[in-house]
């Protein structure tokens, strides 16, 4: 999932929070963070991160799946990507829905397709909330975010136990929370508090005793530690690096020459020393280097028609993401693939090409009409794709861009971008778009594409804080 879009299509009102923490159950205010000039120089990690995220969601609005072991599904309901403590012990990770699909209805597992709509939405809430508390905050994913503070811990502690309470009472989604000198720490940390319910969902690594931070290190794959791959596991693995305790009590120095700079920084934060900077905030969405557009197909396309009409689907989402950031493009490339399984067939994926435009742009006229004249047609039309995507790549900041005479960028100086962005905005998704991004889906399917292509959620629940029609409605006896 792409989080960037997900948070992308949250509007103003969808972002207020639920319940604001402006006075807390006893009434009394919330101690917001102040600084003071007798706190402690390093500041402490927080890091507050959603207990299955999803799943809790899907119970905000539901509450009879409370206590009931509830899955989230990906795009077209292909494999389990979310699980509420009652699953997991019954369900694996990442299996495919068809497999499991008899096994779960015999253990009264619940299913649903994935609401990106109402995640978004709270989890935009959830934020807001925390936001409350510390006012440093940097929204690392859709789930969790890092909150510092300088007060001592003392302090600390209650105002995360009462945020702790305030998202749970104020938006529904339970929180996990871990205090640490360092990201990496706070990560450890935050799961151990989720292991063990004796923290009450709130642990603090600089509470614990040395024996016991060896203990939790001790307990902590390699491969469970914040930036650590499966690939990169293999080799710690075979260099007698099993545990985090050992990746922490390794030679840095080495670790950098034999591996990179970047695992070195874990080691260090291992040791408490923070060094990780902050990244750009996740509600931002802002990208750097690329920007992605792609989707799972509810059946195979063949032929250039159809491909088409997702391509235009997705060069006009891609641009709202190009607009949204300020910035111009001006390399744009497609990719096609096809199922793991076609390979009997003797079908194979569209590698991923490219064409450089003359200059840069953000219209997405002049992207749409570069990508059918010089790249549709490598496309196998007989080939069977079940995806396809657009890369706008080359990206420049368009308040900076200030290229020589004759060669400036093409912007959209029609405003055709802008005239899509409020009519989405005011209208809904597909009211008015470029071609097949411009048709509507009926019924539930009105905010996305009329294309018997587009994603399938055949088990999707209500979309409470984003659809006026599938509002929640409360009846009192």
């Amino acid at each position: 999932m792409d989080v960037s879009n997900t948070f992308g299509r949250i509007s103003s009102w969808e972002a207020t929070p639920l319940f604001t923490p402006t006075a807390q159950i006893t009434g009394t205010t919330v101690p917001q963070e102040v600084s003071h000039p007798d706190e402690p120089a390093q500041s402490s990690i927080i890091l507050a991160d959603a207990n299955s995220f999803f799943a809790s969601c899907e119970r905000v609005f539901d509450p009879t799946l409370a206590h009931k072991p509830v899955v989230v599904l990906s795009n077209n309901d292909g494999c389990v990507v979310a699980r509420s403590a009652e699953a997991k012990p019954l369900i694996a990770m990442g299996v495919p829905w068809y497999q499991v699909r008899e096994m779960a209805e015999e253990n009264g597992i619940v299913a649903r397709s994935s609401n990106y709509e109402l995640y978004g939405s709270l989890s935009s809430r959830m934020m807001r909330v925390m936001h409350h508390f510390f006012e440093h905050q940097e929204v690392y994913s859709i789930d969790e975010c890092f909150l510092r503070s300088r007060k001592p811990l003392d302090d600390i502690a209650p105002l995360c136990h009462a945020m702790r309470t305030a998202v749970l009472q104020g938006v529904g989604i339970p929180v996990s929370i871990g205090i640490a000198p360092t990201k990496t720490l706070a990560k450890v940390t935050n799961h151990w508090a989720k292991r063990n319910p004796n923290f009450t969902g709130v642990c603090a690594w600089e509470s614990l005793s040395e024996q016991t931070h060896d203990e939790i290190l001790e307990q902590t794959p390699v491969d469970d530690i914040w930036g650590v791959g499966r690939r990169l596991m293999r080799k710690l693995v075979a260099r007698g690096i099993l545990t985090a305790k050992d990746l922490r009590d390794a030679d840095p120095t080495m670790i950098r020459r034999k591996f990179s700079v970047l695992l070195q920084r874990t080691v260090l934060e291992l040791r408490g020393t923070p060094c990780v900077e902050d990244a750009s905030n996740a509600l931002d969405g802002f990208r750097k280097q690329q920007i992605l557009c792609s989707r799972m197909f509810s059946r195979p396309v063949v032929g250039h028609t159809e491909i088409r009409q997702a391509l235009s689907v997705y060069v006009q989402n891609a641009c709202r993401r190009l607009r949204r950031q300020n910035c111009l493009t001006s390399t744009v490339g497609i990719f096609c693939g096809v199922s793991p399984y076609a390979s009997s067939t003797g079908e194979s994926s569209l590698p991923y090409v490219t064409t450089n435009l003359e200059t840069p742009t953000d219209s997405p006229l002049v992207i749409m009409k570069a990508i059918n004249e010089r790249l549709v047609d490598k496309i196998d039309p007989h080939t069977h794709y079940i995806r396809a995507g657009v890369i706008l790549t080359g990206l420049v900041e368009s308040a900076s861009y200030y290229p020589l005479e004759g060669f400036e960028a093409n912007r959209d100086t029609h405003n055709i971008g802008q005239l899509l962005d409020t009519a989405t905005a005011r209208f809904g998704q597909y009211s008015l778009g470029l071609g097949y991004g411009g048709i509507r889906g009926q019924g539930r399917k009105d905010h996305e594409t009329g294309a018997t292509w587009s994603m399938r959620r055949e088990m999707l629940s209500k979309r409470c804080t984003t659809r006026w029609d599938e509002m929640p409605v409360v009846s009192a006896k």
